[in-house]
């Protein structure tokens, strides 16, 4: 089964949590503070594996889990590193937010790509020692790693792409210009998947032509098969417009060429401006007069026409010696840029800010932040409580909560820890 839109969970590994621990040794009297740090957390990598042709391995796993980095531990023994999870998919595949539908990364290249960060690991209670606190019993929890949706959407990688009605003879021509062995009937929709296949038309050069299936009036909008893969004609550099100019189902094939080009420019505009050149297929079944006719039609729009009959290779060597001419002068494929995180995200976690709540007296206090600092506090220690204390002072926590009406006595809730407010 043909896949090319997958959506998936990724998570990259959490950081190991700072460790606690002092130097015990004989005769070494008071060796201080020696926990060693965290771990970082692994990266999910998304990597291109040009043996991989469709997302169907997406449909039954759906996510995907980067190992934790492993905890510190005494003697400034650091924790070891999650190992990166890769994850491999097809050449072609664009992976975006499934939230704001934001590119995030175009698997097109040979290079792996990072899409959900391992967390940072903890520090140990060596970064804690200070002259005033020699005995630190508290350390850093590892941060998070990334997590997220994404929607995978495979895009194919090719030069060329063979557009027309079913039944025209794309798939004919694929099988006899390259050694790509696509099913071929004659009935419509025989291609119900799109197929690549590398042509060599001239020595030393050679490009990649795709049968782009079931395009029909009506495609852009979901009917037939077209809704599915028009989204792989966006990245080919050139079109082979294919007719059938004999008119062998009873179609009008000027019609036909004014349908396929409307459904192109309906599903992006962009498609309507990509060069094109017109292959006229089955001219054994028409008249000199359907063919004359049909040609001084194209050419009429700009377009360059070739009469082609492609089960016995008849015209096909012009075709391509024009398609190679053209594309040694056209840009390369299409490559997606990644686009920026929302710089809201960042600011968010910088700031520090919190939400502040009064319910009947009882001052809740919310931030993710916060979170982080009640997890590398040991409450049953003084000095821990005093670190916790002060960083509420200098977030301007104690600043917020006044500003809201607090008054002594009053109890403030973070989380799952409360006490009460003391001036």
């Amino acid at each position: 089964m043909f896949v090319d839109i997958a959506k998936v969970f990724v998570k990259a590994g959490d950081g190991g949590n700072g460790a606690v621990s002092f130097h015990r040794e004989k005769y070494v009297a008071a060796g201080g503070p020696d926990g060693g740090d965290g771990g970082r957390g692994g990266n999910v990598v998304f990597v291109a594996d040009t043996n991989l042709s469709t997302l169907a391995d997406f449909r039954y796993k759906r996510k995907y889990v980067a190992p934790n980095g492993g905890s510190g531990m005494g003697g400034r023994r650091n924790g070891k590193k999650g190992d990166d999870l890769v994850v491999r998919v097809p050449q072609g595949t664009l992976i975006k937010d499934a939230e704001t539908g934001r590119v995030i990364a175009d698997i097109s290249g040979k290079e792996p790509v990072v899409i959900a960060k391992g967390g940072k690991g903890g520090w140990g209670n060596p970064h804690f020692a200070t002259p005033t606190r020699q005995v630190p019993r508290f350390a850093k929890p590892g941060l998070p790693g990334e997590e997220f949706e994404v929607t995978l959407e495979l895009k194919l990688l090719a030069d060329v792409g063979l557009v027309g009605f079913p039944n025209v003879g794309k798939s004919t021509l694929l099988s006899v210009v390259s050694e790509a062995k696509p099913e071929i009937a004659n009935y419509h929709f025989t291609t119900i998947t799109p197929k690549l296949g590398v042509v060599y038309s001239v020595p030393g050069t050679s490009f990649v032509m795709a049968d782009i299936p079931g395009l029909i009036e009506g495609a852009w909008e979901g009917n037939g098969l077209g809704h599915r893969f028009l989204r792989h004609v966006e990245r080919c550099r050139m079109l082979i417009h294919v007719v059938d100019v004999a008119g062998s189902e009873g179609r009008d094939p000027k019609e036909d060429f004014n349908i396929i080009n409307s459904e192109l420019k309906n599903f992006n505009e962009n498609l309507s401006k990509l060069p094109m050149i017109v292959a006229g297929n089955k001219c054994d079944l028409a008249t000199d007069e359907q063919v004359a006719e049909f040609e001084s039609f194209v050419k009429e729009q700009g377009y360059e026409f070739f009469p082609i009959m492609a089960p016995i290779n008849e015209g096909v060597d012009d075709l391509l010696n024009k398609t190679a001419e053209m594309l040694s002068k056209l840009p390369p494929v299409t490559i997606y840029e990644a686009e920026p995180a929302p710089k809201v995200d960042v600011e968010d976690i910088s700031d520090r800010s919190v939400k502040i709540t009064n319910n009947d007296g009882v001052y809740f206090v919310e931030g993710k932040w916060l979170l982080r600092v009640l997890n590398s506090t040991n409450f049953d220690d003084f000095e821990s409580l005093n670190y916790f204390q002060n960083a509420l002072v200098t977030s301007g926590v104690i600043d917020a909560l006044k500003e809201a009406g607090i008054e002594e006595g009053d109890t403030v809730s973070i989380y799952d820890v409360e006490f009460d407010f003391v001036e």
